[in-house]
């Protein structure tokens, strides 16, 4: 991509005139294209953020008496969070076992 020295604008190829050239459709830019143009950038990911918390959610997570369906423990934590706006209740995300970690849905 190329962009206007003049306005800023993006460049785009035409050829009205018989020859290729980059125009800009705003102001009468023109810039002659006389060989091939190529350019290639490898773009690097940005990290992706847990926005649950990852592992740190359940650090701090309640807990309730509940047996876990895969290894019968007694206990198990969740928790809350207001996904929706303010006048509708919260949701509760799925029981995590306090021993063997599964998670499973309730009810």
């Amino acid at each position: 991509m190329l962009f206007c020295p003049t306005c800023a604008n993006l460049l785009v190829i035409s050829t009205e005139t018989g020859y290729n050239k980059w125009a800009c459709n705003t102001c009468a830019y023109e810039f002659p294209i006389t060989k091939q143009m190529t350019s290639r950038e490898r773009l690097t990911r940005k990290e992706v953020d847990d926005v649950l918390g990852g592992e740190a959610a359940w650090s701090d997570a309640d807990s309730t008496a509940i047996a876990c369906p895969k290894c019968d423990h007694d206990r198990a934590y969740f928790y809350q969070l207001q996904i929706r706006s303010a006048d509708e209740p919260m949701t509760t995300c799925k029981p995590e076992c306090a021993k063997c970690t599964h998670q499973w849905r309730d009810g």
